[in-house]
């Protein structure tokens, strides 16, 4: 389970982000999919990670408990061996008594320091792991943070070409059906209206003047039959003299 999830940490890591945008169908889905994925694996990867540093503080608690109890039987050793000596001096025949306790505390200050060596290597190792995870770690936090940079960028971009596309899109849609050529339309209409009126207005106003001048004539026939009239009556009134 670890060993998957530290290999999936050096994959993720050393993914080429844009290599995979410029083969990507969806950009922004599969950068969607990638955060998520990284967010997962980082999180199992810190759990694990976690766990193994919690090991290694555990071998590094052990290696020390085994380094001081070494020491202990050292000074146990010591003590015996001195007390063994002030015995011996004194013509205390316990003193070889404590020669052997100073003996066995050797020993277990040997089997101590022994241990202690043993773990010494795999601690050393366990770190380096550790230094390589957590490097990983970082790693996978950049990436991911890189992801987020490049998911938000490319929205933007999508966005603002959504918002270039529909100014185009109405822009042909203002040229297909101009309302200004429809209100140019309208107020050819009402100039012919206009040009109708003013012909009606000048057929009219021939036909008064028609009018008129036939008035005009019908009044100087008159004129004319009355002073026919006159002339007949005054010659008849010569005659008649």
């Amino acid at each position: 389970m670890k060993q998957s999830i530290f290999a999936r940490v050096a994959q993720l890591a050393k993914a080429n982000i844009n290599a995979l945008l410029d083969s990507a169908e969806d950009p922004q889905q599969m950068l969607d999919q990638m955060i998520r994925d990284y967010s997962e694996n980082i999180r199992e990867a810190e759990a694990a990670v976690a766990q193994t540093i919690g090991n290694l503080r555990m071998a590094e608690d052990e290696h020390r408990r085994n380094l001081a109890e070494a020491n202990e039987w050292g000074r146990k050793a010591l003590a015996a061996s001195r007390k063994g000596d002030e015995f011996r001096s004194a013509g205390n025949p316990d003193a070889q008594k404590f020669d052997n306790l100073a003996k066995l505390a050797l020993q277990r200050q040997m089997t101590a320091e022994s241990t202690a060596k043993a773990q010494a290597p795999g601690l050393a190792a366990q770190n380096e792991v550790v230094d390589k995870l957590k490097n990983g770690l970082d790693q996978m936090k950049g990436k991911l943070g890189e992801l987020t940079a490049k998911r938000n960028q490319l929205v933007n971009r999508a966005r603002v070409a959504a918002a270039q596309s529909q100014v185009n899109d109405a822009l042909k849609s203002l040229d297909a059906g101009d309302p200004t050529s429809a209100i140019g339309r309208y107020e050819d209409n009402i100039r012919r209206q206009e040009a109708t009126v003013r012909g009606q207005q000048e057929l009219a106003a021939s036909s008064l003047d028609a009018q008129f001048a036939s008035l005009e004539d019908l009044g100087e026939q008159t004129e004319v039959e009355a002073r026919l009239a006159a002339l007949k009556s005054m010659d008849r009134k010569a005659i008649d003299y």
